[in-house]
This record gives C-alpha cells, sequence and structure tokens, in this order.
C-alpha cells in the first residue's frame, strides 16, 4: 500500500525517465524502506518518550521545591526563648512577647495582658488572618500521653468580641489548636475550639455563665480531647480527633483580643503532665 503511493506520487510530480529509475529502485528495495520506515517510527517514539520523562523530571523537580519551600515556611516554629517556671508548668517559649505581657502573684495565679487586636486565626477566606496573640508554650513530648489543665478566668465587657482565655497545642504557624473561653457575637460567654491544618475551623460550642472554668487538653498519643469543667471533677467533652501532630509540639496558654483595644485573662492551677484521662468521653 505505502510502496503504491510513492510510485504514483513520483509518476506525478518526476520525469519519465527518472520516474522509472526511482519506481525500481523502490520496488527493490522494499526491504530497505521497510527499515527506514521502522527507524523513523523508532526515532519518533524515542523522542515522545525523552520528551515526557523530561517533563515528569521538571515536574517533580517543581514539586520537590515547591514542597521544600512550603516546608521550611511551615515549619518555622515562631517565637524566643523564655524562662518561667510555676509548680506544674514551665515555659521555655514566648510568642510576640507573651513573657513580658504576664504577672504572676504569690499562687502563682498568671495574670495575662493583650493589647488591642491581638488573635491567632488562619482565616479561610483570607480576609482576618491574624497571628500577633502572645502565646506562652512549654515543650512536650508527644510520643508519650499528655495533659495541660487550667482555671481560666477571662475579663469579659460590652464591647470585648471574641475576646478569651484560651489554651493551646503548638507546631506552627500553620498548624495548631486552641480552646478558648470566648465572648460570642451575641455576648454570650462559650467554650470555643479552633483547629488549623493550614486554614482554621471555628466551632462554637455549650454557654457559660459562670465567671470562671477548668480547661483541658489531654492525649493519649493517639486521641486529643477537649474539655470543661466548673469543679475540675466532672469533665465535658468539647471536642476528639486523631492525635497527628509530630513527636515534638508545644503546650500552653494565651489571651487574646481580636477587636477591642484590650483585656485580660487570668490563669491558676496550670498543670502540664506527661499523661492521659483514662476515659476520653468522661474525661477522666
Amino acid at each position: 500500500m505505502v510502496i503504491n503511493r510513492y510510485c504514483a506520487y513520483i509518476k506525478d510530480t518526476v520525469p519519465l525517465k527518472i520516474s522509472k529509475i526511482l519506481k525500481y529502485l523502490i520496488i527493490n528495495n522494499q526491504y530497505l524502506m521497510k527499515t527506514l520506515a521502522f527507524l523513523t517510527g523508532a526515532a519518533i517514539t524515542l523522542s515522545c518518550f525523552y520528551s515526557c520523562t523530561k517533563k515528569q523530571d521538571n515536574i517533580k523537580q517543581e514539586s520537590k521545591e515547591t514542597s521544600n519551600v512550603t516546608l521550611i515556611d511551615s515549619a518555622r516554629v515562631n517565637g524566643t526563648p523564655c524562662d518561667i517556671a510555676l509548680a506544674g508548668i514551665h515555659f521555655t517559649k514566648s510568642i510576640n512577647g507573651a513573657d513580658k505581657l504576664v504577672k504572676i502573684d504569690s499562687n502563682e495565679k498568671v495574670v495575662f495582658s493583650v493589647g488591642a487586636k491581638k488573635d491567632y486565626f488562619c482565616d479561610p477566606n483570607n480576609e482576618l488572618t491574624n497571628n500577633t496573640a502572645p502565646v506562652l508554650l512549654s515543650k512536650v513530648d508527644n510520643t508519650k500521653p499528655f495533659t495541660l489543665i487550667s482555671k481560666v478566668t477571662p475579663t469579659f465587657t460590652e464591647k470585648g468580641l471574641y475576646n478569651a482565655g484560651v489554651l493551646y497545642i503548638y507546631v506552627n504557624d500553620n498548624f495548631w489548636q486552641k480552646l478558648c473561653f470566648e465572648q460570642d457575637e451575641r455576648g454570650q460567654h462559650r467554650i470555643v475550639s479552633v483547629r488549623t491544618i493550614g486554614k482554621s475551623d471555628d466551632n462554637n460550642h455549650d454557654v457559660v455563665t459562670a465567671p470562671t472554668v477548668y480547661m483541658k487538653i489531654s492525649s493519649d498519643t493517639r486521641t486529643v480531647a477537649n474539655y470543661y469543667s466548673f469543679d475540675k471533677k466532672n469533665w465535658h467533652m468539647v471536642r476528639l480527633y486523631k492525635n497527628d501532630y509530630p513527636k515534638e509540639i508545644w503546650m500552653g496558654i494565651s489571651t487574646q483580643c481580636p477587636i477591642d483595644n484590650g483585656t485580660t485573662s487570668n490563669f491558676e492551677e496550670t498543670s502540664l503532665v506527661q499523661n492521659s484521662v483514662k476515659d476520653f468521653r468522661m474525661g477522666n
């Protein structure tokens, strides 16, 4: 079929004598033509393969470079060293100058003040993102169970929307969780949890009419759970999720004031231990 097409083409486009010569050569060199066709096809195939392989290598390299950039950025542990030791917890890292914003009385009550518009939130719509809240942190071995507890008393005011006393699990600016005793949009005071993996979710929980609550974050290395209590005996579960944090994490306390001009929260009986609750539903 191919030979006949070549011959027809030669007959129509070149002088008769030359046409006959070429036709003779072509017909008597079918093997050569087939070989040339095979080699041409092989060359095209190899060229396509090389092009695809090169493209894949470039994509892998770009992906690797992007991954490295993201890793370097997201793994940045914010803060500076500090040394604030209480009976139940030793704070060794300060984010946004937190160590300069606390006062500790003789009973180890931490009075934690904060200025205007201070919050930690990674807005899914990128409109309200803010990572200026001061946080005091203590390093935790996440390969072992842990429990952080504190008695929290925020200062709530009419204009203090989202003011809160807060407990934290912190890995980096893109990977953290906070448990808050917070003022909502209706002026009610409630338990709120926010978990951030790149972007923050935002969950309103029970309304609390008491001025003070105990808050607790506990893990057995597999599960993380959040609780609150009025008497440190009967615990209400707020949130429970898989512990997918790295081997080393940070935990601590904070005060936030996203809208108003400043506020204060008190933290008492604060402790961080390397054991967990035994009943994750009941919090004991």
